[in-house]
């Protein structure tokens, strides 16, 4: 296994190990409880849209310098691909604001 693929699991096994815990019955109180997993739902909404594109970035970019270095005249249509990657994370900032407006 890679270094880096090691050091992912770790860091993965070790912040959904934060994320188990007890659960117990409480009264309803006045939303505190549903205001907090709105703001985590709209963190890990963005979160991971954005990681997503950051990853896709990385293959389009590194492919499309690439291509541009073999055939400029291609430029327009990796600058349409990069968009393309990039509307990724801003699908997960518009599910963070719906999200968080409801």
């Amino acid at each position: 296994m890679k270094p880096v693929n090691l050091l992912l699991l770790t860091t993965m096994i070790i912040s959904i190990s934060g994320l188990i815990g007890v659960a117990y019955a409480q009264e309803e109180s006045g939303g505190g409880s549903a205001d907090g997993s709105k703001l985590i739902g709209a963190g890990i909404a963005f979160g991971v849209a954005a990681g997503g594109a950051g990853v896709g970035l990385g293959y389009v970019g590194s492919a499309g310098l690439a291509v541009i270095s073999e055939n400029p005249a291609l430029q327009s249509k990796v600058f349409i691909f990069i968009g393309m990657v990039e509307s990724i994370a801003i699908y997960g900032i518009v599910m963070m604001f719906i999200i968080l407006g409801q």
